[in-house]
């Protein structure tokens, strides 16, 4: 194919890997994959796990190969509407991340094969539900060989559960450092001494560590240290993973933002209602293909658009509120929703190899639409960033943005103020405005009821799509 493109996120496997071209992502499979391929087409493996809404599906296509020397055939897979990374998920999205693959390592084995890798990043959340998108993960499963995945699983998910689960929350943000998962003797240094009395976190994490320092840089026979493992063994290793993994809880609460709109804030329910409205028309006149959702708390304003069948990604800085967000998303069964974890004031990174394994939060997608709503303030007052920069920021998103100005005269600018000489001249509804006219028309700016607040419906200028540099 001409002009395909190789992905950097897919360079590890020898088995294949994606490409791009004509406008589609690809995955080459190659020969060395020949027969792995064919025993999970045919053994049912394929059908069964995507009947069950656990594997993308994918058609087989007669385009030209990336690199037609090791190709075998090329799949076209069901498109991902956002990737997203582990680190970008509540605590309750990567349990279920970890429970979809036991769940697909158990179906492989009733099918004769077995996960021979378990990333994290495998997983994406497909119509608000966790699916393995590594077609390619699967292997021939031979009796008495052990499952050659169990350390990575352990490392991508058990590890920063039980950090989450035991410690602190905040702690699955090691996964942005550690992308190979997190080192089990970390883990085990930091998990709290009561996890050496949960039989899973002894096995799996503790003595997992012991055992891995205690083989490191030894040179011994693979032959003298591979055990044979019974197919007793290997469900019951599965099932003790499970069964670890489900116990593992956290609630959301204690956290600034997770109960915003339960708590006593400065919206009135007429101020709420207008406001509902206002930004339910603004999404209708822009009719977006996509929406993200900056600074989204709970959702509220997110499921607007989502509601709509708008692939909506309602990203916020506080974990309770993702937490929340999600757990609702999964009870209410909205399939166009994604809550994600994000500080817009450190968002993720391009990391990996030559920093390109995993991009940046900017070069994975480029909305139609952005909600902005009580969040200009946070950003421009906690974190001193000027105003003409957010303009640069957000025109750096997508064409169209709905944004909410709280004046200095509202409580919670106040509140923010109270603690901290007030050096922001420029912070007014004249300034804000001048700020943002040098990259958008304004089109709307209603006050909301009851408030001194004002909603904007703003496009970004035609020939600043064109030639757009946020540097």
């Amino acid at each position: 194919m001409k002009n395909s493109q190789r992905l950097t996120a897919s360079f590890r496997d020898p088995s294949g890997f994606l490409f791009s071209g004509n406008g589609s992502i690809y995955r080459q499979i190659n020969q060395a994959y020949h027969e792995n391929y064919q025993a999970l087409m045919e053994s049912g493996l394929y059908e069964k796990l995507v009947s069950e809404n656990l594997l993308i599906p994918h058609k087989e296509i007669s385009v030209e190969p990336a690199e037609p020397s090791l190709a075998y055939k090329v799949i076209q897979p069901e498109p991902i509407h956002f990737i997203s990374y582990p680190y970008e998920w509540c605590f309750s999205q990567l349990k279920d991340a970890a429970l979809t693959t036991l769940a697909i390592q158990k179906l492989a084995y009733q099918h004769g094969m077995s996960l021979k890798d378990c990333s994290a990043y495998n997983i994406q959340f497909h119509r608000n539900r966790p699916i393995l998108i590594d077609t390619l993960s699967f292997e021939l499963y031979h009796e008495g060989e052990p499952w050659v995945a169990y350390r990575q699983f352990c490392q991508h998910f058990l590890a920063p559960l039980a950090l989450m689960a035991h410690r602190d929350v905040r702690l699955g943000q090691l996964m942005r450092i550690y992308i190979d998962g997190i080192p089990l003797d970390l883990a085990s240094q930091l998990l709290p001494a009561r996890t050496k009395l949960d039989f899973a976190l002894v096995s799996h994490i503790h003595l997992h560590a012991i055992s891995q320092r205690y083989f490191a840089g030894k040179t011994v026979h693979k032959a003298k240290v591979t055990r044979r493992m019974s197919s007793t063994a290997f469900l019951g290793l599965v099932d003790s993973l499970e069964s670890g993994v489900r116990r593992l809880q956290w609630e959301p609460r204690g956290t600034e933002w997770g109960d915003y709109y339960q708590a006593t804030h400065n919206y009135s329910l007429e101020a709420v209602e207008h406001k509902l409205t206002l930004v339910k028309q603004f999404i209708d006149h822009i009719q977006p293909t996509s929406v993200w959702d900056l600074g989204a708390n709970t959702g509220l304003f997110s499921r607007l658009a989502s509601n709509q069948g708008i692939p909506t990604v309602a990203f916020d800085i506080d974990p309770a509120a993702v937490e929340q967000n999600y757990r609702a998303c999964v009870s209410g069964e909205s399939t166009h929703l994604l809550p994600l974890l994000l500080d817009l004031t450190n968002p993720s990174p391009s990391l990996g190899w030559q920093n390109q394994e995993r991009k940046s939060l900017l070069e994975r997608a480029s909305p139609d639409a952005v909600l902005a709503l009580a969040l200009v303030h946070h950003l421009a007052i906690s974190n001193n960033v000027p105003l003409e920069w957010l303009a640069k920021f957000f025109a750096s998103i997508g064409p169209w943005l709905v944004i909410e100005f709280i004046p200095k005269s509202d409580t919670q600018v106040g509140r923010l103020l109270a603690t901290r000489e007030d050096i922001f001249p420029d912070y007014t509804k004249q300034g804000f405005e001048q700020a943002f006219k040098s990259l958008f028309t304004i089109h709307r700016a209603i006050p909301i009821t009851d408030t001194e607040r004002v909603l904007y419906l703003m496009e970004k200028h035609k020939d600043v799509r064109e030639n757009f540099n946020p540097s």
